[in-house]
């Protein structure tokens, strides 16, 4: 038996999984800011100006390592370690209708997974008619495409995991500032729930209205690629009923 007050070895695997879940924080809000980053400058240059931003970003974590090491491994280790945390914890740290709780399990569970499979896998699809689009070839004209054959679908996702990562990040850094810098400087970063609501607000908004832009913007692409883009987009049974 462990002596009163010596950390117990459930306790020492919580301090990891702690340490894992906000380490691997950093990593997840970098690919967010640089993935959000396009669409918001469609505000200021329209799609030529995402596309271009895009490519840019895609240096960062669409290549053999970065997509691995700092896109995947992140993800995976966030969430498995959050989720043992709350598994072997004899009292979980908040209710699992908290707002961190649902964005972060919605968000990785069924946003991110249609969202990966309709802007990833499936514009891979080798076989007629989509015939393997090439990353030259995705740019936000498919965006536009989604946006502007199924609007309401494409908002929904789009507004739903653009929120969802904004409130959910808003919460989780509140949570690492107030555990992490306890003392004065701490308190001064400690947000209200109503400020973290403003806050996530005020992020997701340049990217939503860089949305609204490309809807808006008449379609650019061929006849032939725009229907390449919709049959990638048929694959998803979101857009398929």
């Amino acid at each position: 038996m462990s002596k009163p007050g010596e950390p117990t070895f459930r306790k020492n695997v919580l301090s990891i999984l702690t340490k894992l879940t906000h380490g691997s924080a950093p990593f997840i809000t970098t690919f967010v800011m640089i993935h959000l980053s396009a669409p918001a400058m469609a505000n200021l240059g329209g799609s030529s100006l995402s596309s271009q931003v895009m490519l840019l970003g895609r240096e960062y974590y669409q290549t053999s390592f970065g997509e691995k090491y700092l896109l995947f491994a992140p993800l995976l280790v966030h969430t498995g370690a959050a989720t043992l945390k709350r598994i072997i914890s004899p009292h979980p740290p908040r209710r699992a209708t908290s707002p961190l709780t649902v964005t972060g399990y919605a968000t990785m569970m069924l946003l991110l997974p249609i969202h990966f499979a309709t802007h990833r896998l499936y514009p891979m699809d080798p076989s007629s008619p989509i015939g393997a689009i090439g990353p030259s070839e995705l740019d936000y004209e498919f965006v536009k495409t989604g946006l502007q054959s199924w609007p309401g679908r494409s908002w929904l996702l789009y507004g739903a995991l653009v929120l969802g990562v904004s409130l959910h990040a808003a919460d989780g850094m509140h949570i690492m500032w107030t555990m992490w810098m306890p003392g004065a400087k701490g308190a001064f970063l400690r947000l209200s729930r109503r400020t973290r609501r403003l806050l996530a607000g005020a992020a997701a908004l340049p990217v939503l209205s860089g949305l609204f832009v490309l809807a808006r913007e008449p379609l650019l692409a061929f006849a032939s690629m725009a229907e390449r883009y919709r049959s990638v987009f048929t694959h998803s049974f979101v857009y398929r009923f």
